[in-house]
């Protein structure tokens, strides 16, 4: 049986291989801080979340079944505590009890995969009366209509109760009774085990009725050959029916294992909400788009790392990208342009879990997949320049985009002057926009926006870091043209000229780039 509470086809594999930009995202998106929220001291959640966040969903169709099966959890959280308890016991029980699987001998193995069946015999009885009550709990999505259905029908009395025959006759009470056949050299070979004939079940049956003509032979008592020769013999009888049980016993721990799994998912999802309403942040289910433009509409679009990080309420932004392309962000140093770079990227990743996403409403394409650009600090080993570094990493970058992804820049290829670090960063800008790339560029350099500022470039939003006349900075981010300066003379004013008066800065030159 399958789980299926967070694919449609398929169980989830934490285990398997993430994007090759997993790392990178989360360096630049300070994922860890999501993470550790999803967590809430738990490793495994921990783990989990990690995982399903960087392998994202693709279809819009893919979101809106999880989207419906967190709805569940939070209308249903009780119950979802419940199953959840329910297989971290049973595996930790199990964790405790038995490794059968390291069993040299069939006996042994037998031995402890029938107790493991036992064991998980009521467990499983347990999972399927939580089904029942839920199936009538009102339960929406359609993960957990099936699973419950699953359960119910798969685990009805009859299967438990013949679940329970069949252990019982494995244990042998009455002895082993087992044929073969003898080969060249009097080798034995199929071996077929039998059922204990009714006539010889029971202790008075076994012992006073009538026995039939047979062969037999006693074993000294000090004999250890002879009975390791007999025991030998026994496993061979013994051998399918324990690989068969053993088999059994593995599919029932992997099942309560995906449970797991699966269910940790949604704990985590629901850990993040807590955490940031915690702090007065609201959080909304974003809505997939299924067509094949490009679209990003939110309001009060927020960072939830950076909310996580301060352990404070943050301003959100709305932003309003129907049919855009290529967003560019320009304006103050230290206005949030970054943070707001960050919060987009946060909340694709978010959107393509099937999670939640940090705002009042988000409106998004799903992409192919997501690809960040940040400035790094100089190479410690001097082995590279930085700017030689962007390169390299652009490079990389451009092996693994296709199109329908999306890129997000932060002040990339700053690193020479801004006539050269304009023309570069147009080139690749204009090569990802012909592969239906999204492309959202945070910067401080002027020339680079004014190669995309002309009626040809219909499909670009132009935003810039909010400031005020006195210098302040209010961290939101508005719908501006490019300005020739980032205002870094606040900056000096505040730092280093503490007792004057802020001195305000206008730039020569025009503010909106030539049509």
């Amino acid at each position: 049986m399958k789980v299926l509470l967070m694919h449609e086809d398929r169980d989830f594999d934490p285990q398997a291989t993430l994007p090759a930009q997993a790392d990178t995202l989360t360096q630049d998106l300070e994922l860890d801080t999501l993470f550790d929220a999803m967590a809430d001291g738990d490793e495994f959640l921990r783990d989990v979340a990690r995982s399903a966040i960087l392998q994202s969903l693709a279809s819009a169709k893919e979101i809106v079944r999880r989207q419906q099966a967190l709805r569940d959890c939070e209308q249903h959280r009780p119950a979802i505590d419940m199953l959840y308890k329910l297989a971290v016991d049973t595996l930790e029980e199990e964790r405790k009890q038995m490794h059968f699987w390291f069993h040299n001998s069939a006996s042994g193995t037998l031995s402890e995969g029938i107790g493991v069946l036992t064991r998980c015999h009521e467990r499983l009885r347990a999972l399927r009366q939580i089904a029942d009550a839920q199936r009538q709990a009102g339960f929406q999505s359609l993960a957990f209509v099936e699973l419950f259905e699953a359960l119910h029908t798969q685990l009805d009395d009859a299967y438990l109760a013949e679940i329970a025959r069949h252990l019982e006759e494995l244990r042998f009470k009455y002895g082993t009774y087992a044929s073969a056949q003898l080969g060249d050299g009097n080798k034995s070979f199929d071996w077929v085990l039998h059922r204990v004939p009714q006539e010889r079940r029971g202790f008075w049956n076994h012992w006073l009725m009538h026995q039939p003509e047979i062969h037999a032979f006693d074993i000294a008592p000090r004999d250890e050959a002879g009975g390791n020769a007999l025991e030998a013999v026994r496993n061979r009888a013994l051998d399918v029916a324990a690989q068969a049980v053993g088999q059994a016993a593995r599919q029932v721990l992997a099942f309560f294992s995906q449970l797991r799994i699966e269910l940790a998912f949604y704990q985590g999802a629901l850990n993040l909400k807590d955490a940031l309403q915690a702090h007065g942040m609201t959080m909304c289910y974003p809505e997939p788009s299924a067509s094949a433009g490009h679209s990003y509409e939110a309001k009060d679009l927020y960072d939830p790392c950076l909310c996580l990080t301060k352990q404070a309420a943050v301003s959100g932004n709305d932003v309003a990208a129907r049919g855009i392309d290529l967003i560019f962000v320009t304006g103050a140093n230290q206005g949030g342009k970054s943070t707001f770079l960050r919060s987009m990227g946060v909340a694709q990743l978010l959107l393509q879990a099937g999670l939640y996403a940090p705002a009042k409403t988000l409106a998004a394409d799903p992409c192919s997949g997501l690809f960040t650009h940040y400035k790094r600090e100089e190479d410690t080993h001097m082995e590279s320049g930085k700017f030689d570094e962007e390169l390299v990493r652009m490079d990389a970058i451009v092996d693994h985009i296709t199109p329908g992804g999306m890129m997000l820049f932060n002040e990339s290829f700053a690193a020479t002057n801004e006539h050269e670090g304009a023309d570069i960063a147009a080139e690749i800008i204009k090569v990802l926009l012909e592969k239906r790339v999204k492309v959202v560029f945070v910067t401080h350099f002027y020339e680079l926006p004014l190669h995309f500022a002309t009626p040809a470039h219909d499909n670009i939003l132009f935003l810039a870091a909010e400031r005020a006349e006195d210098g302040t900075r209010s961290h939101r981010i508005r719908p501006g043209e490019p300005s020739r300066t980032a205002y870094g003379r606040d900056l000096y004013a505040r730092i280093f000229e503490k007792s004057a008066t802020p001195t305000v800065y206008r730039p020569h030159g025009p503010t909106r780039p030539a049509s």
